[in-house]
């Protein structure tokens, strides 16, 4: 990428309706994709293990909330990283655009090591108080211990994606993860039909397509003519620069870690249903979660336009960002909704034949793709408030409102009424009234108002 693609690239002038497209689509297939590798896994084991398909989709999916957990927490980090290269582009300081690359870097790779030892240790214990069955809690130990010794190179992805998002390309982390995407399902099918192994199998499958991905990203980084060029000789923490990453990143990686223990709560609620719940939840949570994408990928949107754009000091453009955003998020997201719920079933039926199973899947489809359209409007206007530095405070909104409620529910509401539907009710709830508190705060806060009065004091 040389300094004219680039400046393509920057958000802060031109028009925006179709940049925010083209910004969104890519992150939003990217962000399928990932799925994909995860969706992959439980197909293959799901149908190609020898009477094992169930217990093994239980015990990839018992492992869904908690690495979630740990890949959404680094994620809230990675998402400081990419407002300040952002903010930078649009300021056009490229020294710190090279510090915050290079400094994002190395926050990457060390606390993907340092995660993946803990994990280590902590894999059988954590596991086991998961109230998964015993048919499937050894193969889910295994399946974690595989994919967490993985995180290095999962988590260089991540920051790596972070950085080309905040200079406005979502192209190339696409590209990656088509190449990457292509190289697992191979080798899943080459796992478990060839050398005849299930979950750890796929899981080592995972690993290596993520090593690929960020291995491309950091090739394009070095060979970038731009300020985000990669060189191994400038890897250094910068110490301003982090301290900015953190500021922004810490709030969020602290609302997805909150929000990702609400999720392993569920999940513990869900597992002691049964097997076949546990199974179908599984399979369903690989249908919606292609809807999340579509609606995060106007989320980020909003934040690094709105951070350019606050950068250049355009604020006008930062709010026509949002409104922009909200509205093309709710016509596409629309869309992807009612294709969820129109072949959510025979979808299903891609993981597993078995009746039960599909019928249960698609009660999860039908509760939380439906309430996707009030997350939409939630992380939109977070994204925007992200984008001008603000991320405390949404933080705290969501944390309140999302997990709380979520937690309440299993320990009260669940504990009277023990069945699936039940548990599933507590996502449109929550995500409703998270909506609505949002939307409060923003009308509060009002940041593009109260820095044009800055600029004129």
């Amino acid at each position: 990428m040389d300094n004219k693609k680039l400046s393509k690239n920057s958000m802060t002038e031109g028009s925006l309706w179709n940049k925010i497209l083209g910004f969104a689509f890519p992150l939003a297939l990217t962000g399928i994709l990932q799925q994909m590798f995860a969706a992959a896994d439980l197909a293959v084991v799901g149908n190609f293990t020898e009477g094992m398909g169930k217990a093994c989709m239980a015990a990839v999916g018992a492992n869904t909330p908690i690495i979630s957990f740990i890949i959404n927490g680094f994620l809230g980090i990675s998402l400081g990283a990419n407002v300040v290269i952002a903010n930078a582009v649009g300021r056009k300081d490229d020294k710190t655009v090279q510090k915050a690359v290079h400094t994002s870097l190395i926050i990457a790779f060390i606390c993907g090591i340092a995660t993946a030892l803990i994990g280590q240790i902590i894999a059988e214990p954590l596991l086991r108080s998961q109230n998964i069955s015993d048919e499937a809690v050894d193969m889910a130990i295994i399946y974690f211990r595989f994919y967490v010794g993985g995180l290095p190179v999962i988590l260089l992805y991540n920051f790596e994606a972070a950085i080309f998002r905040g200079i406005g390309n979502t192209k190339l982390p696409f590209i990656a993860l088509v190449i990457s995407g292509i190289v697992n399902v191979g080798l899943n099918l080459f796992f478990v039909l060839i050398l005849r192994r299930n979950v750890d199998g796929v899981a080592i499958a995972t690993v290596i397509s993520n090593l690929i991905s960020s291995v491309i990203l950091l090739i394009c980084l070095k060979r970038s003519t731009s300020a985000a060029r990669f060189d191994v000789k400038k890897l250094q923490i910068d110490k301003k620069i982090l301290k900015m990453i953190l500021k922004i990143g810490i709030p969020a990686s602290l609302q997805s870690c909150v929000f990702s223990s609400a999720n392993i709560i569920i999940q513990s609620a869900i597992n002691s249903l049964g097997t076949a719940v546990a199974a179908a939840s599984s399979a369903a949570f690989n249908l919606e979660i292609f809807s999340y994408y579509v609606l995060n990928s106007f989320g980020q949107a909003c934040t690094t336009f709105t951070g350019q754009n606050f950068g250049a000091w355009k604020l006008d453009r930062c709010k026509k960002s949002l409104k922009l955003c909200l509205l093309e998020g709710i016509i596409i997201e629309g869309f992807m909704v009612s294709m969820l719920l129109l072949c959510g079933k025979s979808m299903i039926g891609i993981f597993t034949q078995e009746p039960e199973i599909i019928e249960i899947g698609y009660i999860r489809v039908l509760f939380i793709t439906t309430a996707h359209l009030f997350s939409l409007f939630y992380d939109v206007m977070s994204g925007y408030m992200r984008g001008f530095g603000i991320s405390l405070s949404p933080a705290l909104v969501t944390t309140g409102c999302i997990c709380g409620i979520r937690i309440f529910w299993i320990y009260v509401i669940f504990e009277q009424f023990k069945t699936f539907t039940c548990i599933m009710t507590v996502y449109p709830i929550s995500l409703g009234v998270n909506a609505i508190a949002i939307f409060i705060l923003l009308l509060i806060k009002r940041p593009a108002k109260r820095f044009s009065v800055r600029e004129v004091q």
